[in-house]
């Protein structure tokens, strides 16, 4: 990065507009971005956020307004989807291949000198190990796949020297250490800053400002007060306030309708003598609504529904899985190596790993798309998967929205179109041809289709990816309540925290260790198995180390456990009572730092004093609760 002692401004963009057929994107938005700036562009799928993007990189014009780049700003850019040249993924992300498209320097002011460094190669492969792709310096892109093409053209950009970065979700295909270093590397950046992405860890650390488009509209956001140093949180607060202020609007609206409707029906002979624009004025307001409400994040999944799912699900005996051998590279090192598992009804798992340790080959293999090398997979007679992969069903861009979601030879009815409103596609795209929806919009059409099918079991390959932050909420919230079983892969840690209760960890070499406590439980077991990260095979599952280690057995037995309880009831109601057990404790801790930060006034203090005293009773409840269940698991034979 170029180091100024001053900011720089890297980029000013003013009256920018861009549109779709038969609807605007988004008008005048105007911003500047100087170093030191973190700013976030947040909105549903297809509201124009790449759009933007591209104007402010340089790479694309805007349809209306005008964009400026400071003097001798060095602007990078990356893509969703980046193209790279061939060479060696040392070699391009080492900047010794020039033109990377979408990823090399934008020089928009004329400025001399290279953007990396001729003792820069360390630090490029540095990053690249990073970025997990160190064991690949040597191989030439062509033979990388489309996420490793991706993770070349950010360690190209990360190893640079720029001003400005303007990232389209780059933690896409990265994997969750690979997220972590990133966060952490941005967080660090000192120069501007424009960042699409829907993982919401990062924009809470990373960002300090969210640019919000809906509907055509720009809100900025920026933190004040309690929020100072989260743009995320300055967002989330920004929506409320205006949704609050829309809904005061929207009862004054109704109010002056009521009263200009009872105006406008006197009669026919007062109404004779009214100003013609006092008519005009009421039939506005009759016939109006109030502007400016936050798009809320309720995409109605809920009405989908599922189907009836018998006792027995998936079953993986004694599984083995590699892929075959080729001459060139030798004997094959299995992915899945003698793995039994068992999937019951209601099972809200997790599957976790470095990249190209197996994860996608795992939910394949349960979804019948594999067959094992060795070993056996049972699925019962009312299984019905929904497949929800990373790169989704494949879809005629030809075709329109509409006739997709109907089904070949199937004439689009009421329902269907009601079904697309659920899913925020409004009349206008339900006949725009799939081609012409955004890279989200895609994702979300296809997310429609797999829950349309009302499956009762969900296997889930990293759905997070490009989805926006309300589909997000949307779907955890259904999830939440969904009564089927689910498999999981994701790098989304919030994503994780809200919708799994156990977790597979995959090692890379073939073996797994199953932990429970879902998300939170998996990272503590981590920090308990040493420097390497490796997962422990028996961890607590405390997040804060209050509970005693409870050994749990990668092979799920199918017998029930004493007392009725089948085994996947037993883990979800101890996962349940941990992440209680855990949330009381974090509760206590914040209510005795308010306590210890000096608060002198009285009835603040007695207010804190009465609201710890209810969570210590919480506290000692919901352990008690967890110690209960934990004893009928080892009586039961679950934890030996």
């Amino acid at each position: 990065m170029a180091c100024h002692d001053l900011p720089m401004i890297c980029v000013d963009a003013q009256g920018l507009g861009a549109s779709r057929p038969n609807r605007p994107l988004f008008t005048d938005v105007s911003l500047t971005v100087s170093t030191g700036d973190r700013l976030a562009v947040v909105g549903i799928n297809g509201c124009g956020k790449s759009t933007l993007l591209r104007a402010l990189a340089g790479v694309e014009e805007p349809e209306s307004g005008v964009v400026r780049f400071g003097r001798g700003a060095r602007i990078g850019y990356l893509p969703q989807d980046p193209t790279v040249p061939a060479g060696t993924v040392r070699d391009v992300a080492g900047g010794a291949v020039r033109d990377v498209a979408g990823a090399a320097v934008r020089d928009v002011a004329g400025s001399a000198g290279a953007v990396h460094d001729a003792g820069g190669h360390w630090r490029t492969e540095a990053v690249l190990d990073r970025l997990d792709m160190g064991e690949l310096l040597d191989a030439d892109t062509v033979t990388l796949s489309g996420g490793q093409r991706k993770r070349v053209a950010l360690a190209r950009l990360l190893a640079g020297e720029y001003d400005l970065l303007v990232l389209d979700e780059p933690t896409n295909h990265l994997d969750l250490d690979a997220i972590a270093f990133l966060e952490g590397w941005l967080a660090d950046f000192p120069g501007g800053l424009v960042l699409v992405t829907h993982d919401r860890h990062v924009l809470d650390r990373v960002t300090t400002q969210v640019l919000e488009l809906d509907r055509g509209r720009a809100y900025l956001h920026v933190p004040r007060g309690e929020h100072a140093g989260s743009g995320y949180a300055a967002y989330l607060a920004g929506r409320i306030e205006r949704e609050e202020r829309a809904s005061v609007a929207e009862d004054v609206r109704r109010n002056l309708a009521r009263t200009e409707l009872a105006w406008l029906r006197r009669g026919a002979p007062a109404r004779t003598s009214k100003p013609k624009a006092r008519i005009a004025s009421a039939t506005a307001i009759v016939e109006g609504r109030a502007q400016g409400a936050a798009r809320s994040g309720a995409l109605d999944l809920a009405a989908l529904g599922t189907t009836r799912l018998g006792s027995k699900v998936v079953e993986l005996h004694d599984v083995t899985f590699a892929w075959p051998e080729t001459e060139a590279a030798g004997a094959p090192s299995p992915l899945v190596r003698h793995l039994d598992h068992v999937i019951e009804p209601g099972d809200r798992l997790g599957v976790v790993g470095s990249n190209g340790a197996g994860k996608t080959t795992l939910l394949e293999l349960i979804a019948d798309r594999l067959q094992p090398t060795s070993g056996r997979i049972e699925r019962g007679s009312t299984l019905r998967i929904g497949y929800y992969d990373q790169h989704g069903v494949e879809l005629d861009t030809t075709m329109r929205v509409r006739d997709a979601v109907a089904g070949p030879g199937n004439a689009p009815t009421h329902q269907h179109a009601a079904l697309m409103e659920r899913f925020w596609f409004d009349a206008d795209a339900q006949w725009a041809q799939i081609g012409t929806l955004s890279g989200g919009e895609r994702r979300r059409l296809q997310l429609l289709l797999v829950l349309a099918d009302q499956p009762n079991v969900l296997l889930l390959d990293e759905p997070t990816n490009d989805l926006d932050l309300d589909t997000l909420r949307a779907l955890e919230d259904f999830l939440e309540g969904w009564a089927g079983a689910m498999v999981v892969v994701s790098h989304d840690r919030t994503f994780l925290d809200r919708t799994v209760t156990e977790v597979l960890a995959l090692d890379g070499r073939g073996g797994a260790a199953l932990v429970r406590g879902g998300y939170a439980g998996w990272i503590a077991a981590r920090a308990a198995g040493g420097a390497g990260g490796r997962v422990a095979a028996t961890p607590s599952a405390a997040v804060g180390g209050r509970l005693p280690a409870t050994p749990h057995p990668a092979s799920k037995p199918v017998e029930r456990a004493a007392g009725g309880r089948s085994p996947s009831t037993m883990r979800r109601m101890l996962s349940a009572a941990e992440r209680e057990v855990a949330a009381a404790a974090a509760e206590r801790d914040r209510l005795g730092g308010l306590l210890a930060s000096g608060v002198t006034d009285h009835g603040e203090l007695a207010r804190l004093g009465h609201a710890l005293a209810d969570v210590e009773q919480r506290l000692a409840t919901a352990e008690e609760h967890w110690l209960t269940l934990a004893a009928e698991a080892e009586a039961s034979g679950l934890a030996t």
